[in-house]
């Protein structure tokens, strides 16, 4: 195949050849996907239903979860899919729409992380402003500016992606389209505008990431000189869970990102893609819940309500 005109699908890589290790594939992945499709739409009606909640910290969390589910669902159901049909094709159409939304939700993830970071700094470090600078339509525009520039982004990065010429075949050595195993099929000197583009990421990578560490060493610095331990311990809740989400996405990312460096064998990119692809979505709903009191609160009311629904249901239909 000499150009991408010719490319009318990929061949994604597959778990196993062996049919009962595709089942248990199938399995696996469906229970975590149901973990994280659960836990994030918890979060997200416990926080639309519970009034206490509508604050900026929350709103920036139903954000999260909405990218969470995102970004897992890009994935995970045609992985599913293919060990289920014994198969290993995705369309080309399909392996694009793959590329753009995976780099839309997981940027966007980034991006709503950095502004929950500067959020928590206005709380803490500017208590007396927090309200005039964290108003209703700040919050909404900030939020809406993440979502709009990390959409043109991903435009862009996927058009650059797939304008190239692949001449290395149709073979992704993923389970799924990750742009990265998509450039090794490309010419040598075809895709030196993707290469900017992913200097560019990099680059806006490193300054959300320093923009994140600057806040949390001025939060800290505050923290730290006030004068009541359950002050302290206050306003350590309220960012622990965050700064444990944002370490998990920075560690995973940077373990990823140290592995497409190095050459690798297949089955170590298949737990890495694995552990920056399932785990973060998974894990972020678990880590706000357990952290949060007010939350965990919220998703207690939620899901007793929920069982005294029923329970008055069955009584009801008994009688």
């Amino acid at each position: 195949m000499s150009n991408q005109t010719a490319v009318t699908e990929f061949l994604l890589l597959g778990f196993s050849d062996v049919r009962e290790l595709q089942i248990l594939h199938f399995v696996v992945f469906l229970a975590l996907y149901l973990l994280s499709l659960v836990g994030n739409l918890l979060i997200f009606i416990a926080i639309a239903l519970n009034h206490q909640l509508h604050t900026p910290m929350y709103f920036f969390l139903m954000n999260l979860s909405i990218l969470d589910l995102g970004s897992i669902s890009v994935t995970v159901p045609k992985s599913m899919a293919n060990s289920l049909m014994n198969t290993r094709s995705i369309s080309y159409s399909a392996c694009v729409a793959q590329v753009f939304l995976f780099a839309f939700f997981a940027s966007a993830d980034f991006a709503i992380l950095t502004i929950m970071a500067y959020d928590r700094y206005v709380a803490i470090c500017q208590p007396l402003h927090y309200e005039t600078v964290m108003n209703r339509r700040a919050c909404v525009q900030m939020a809406a500016s993440a979502w709009i520039s990390v959409f043109l982004y991903s435009a862009v990065h996927t058009g650059n992606t797939f304008a190239i010429s692949f001449c290395g075949g149709n073979m992704v050595d993923q389970f799924f389209c990750e742009i990265p195993q998509l450039l090794k099929l490309a010419c040598s000197d075809s895709d030196l505008s993707e290469v900017g583009i992913l200097v560019f990421s990099l680059c806006l990578t490193s300054s959300c990431f320093v923009f994140i560490i600057v806040s949390y060493v001025q939060i800290f610095t505050i923290v730290v000189r006030i004068p009541s331990e359950q002050g302290r311990h206050k306003a350590f809740s309220t960012c622990v869970p965050h700064l444990i989400v944002v370490s998990l996405f920075i560690c995973i990312g940077t373990f990823a990102y140290l592995k497409l460096t190095f050459s690798s064998t297949s089955g170590l990119d298949l737990v890495v893609s694995v552990l920056y692809s399932v785990l973060p979505p998974m894990m972020n709903p678990i880590i706000y819940s357990m952290r949060n009191k007010e939350l965990k609160g919220a998703l207690s009311k939620l899901i007793g309500q929920r069982l005294f629904s029923k329970n008055k249901m069955s009584i009801f239909l008994l009688q």
